[in-house]
């Protein structure tokens, strides 16, 4: 088991279930998956783009990441259905805890001019999505390596009903959100 995923069953847990007032022990938010998508406009010109992005984002993850594919031709942006457009990885279990692990206290801390995480970017269900501009944030890229500094989009769903609830799980993993002390 992981440190985090450790922490959530001993602490996290029982303090959301006497903060949140919950009945029940699975009425306790958690988070369920994170996905990481990067997506990529200008590998309609060059299909190697997509295979370098799905290298780097296979090492942030420390999984396999698939390439996403275009669902219909759009004329105007001259692509054509099937065509490769992106990359995406979905974390489960532990290596979910793992990644959780390194964003909160490796990566989010190493962004320039960083102050804190949007609390308003929830979607009303209690997940959260945010952007990092710049995939070198991460210690397994490689500076040297890298042919383009890209951004990848970052989705942390959880359990929790509304979302009040799922921003005070991840304040619970110490995630940096802005109008608070960090320590």
């Amino acid at each position: 088991m992981s440190r985090l995923q450790e922490q959530y069953k001993a602490e996290i847990s029982k303090n959301l279930f006497n903060k949140l007032n919950c009945n029940n022990v699975h009425e306790v938010p958690k988070i369920s998956k994170i996905i990481l998508n990067i997506g990529l406009g200008e590998a309609k010109d060059d299909v190697k783009i997509v295979d370098k992005a799905q290298e780097e984002l296979t090492l942030i993850a420390g999984q396999k990441a698939i390439k996403t594919k275009a669902k219909k031709a759009i004329a105007g942006f001259k692509i054509r259905a099937g065509m490769p457009l992106g990359v995406s990885v979905t974390l489960r279990n532990k290596i979910m805890y793992e990644f959780l692990d390194r964003l909160v206290n490796i990566a989010i801390p190493r962004i320039r001019d960083f102050r804190g995480l949007s609390p308003h970017s929830f979607d009303g269900s209690g997940n959260y999505s945010f952007g990092v501009k710049e995939q070198i944030i991460f210690p397994e890229i490689n500076y040297d390596k890298i042919d383009k500094v890209r951004g990848l989009n970052i989705t942390i769903c959880t359990t929790a009903k509304n979302n009040e609830d799922g921003l005070e799980l991840l304040k619970n993993f110490n995630m940096p959100f802005k109008g608070e002390e960090t320590n």
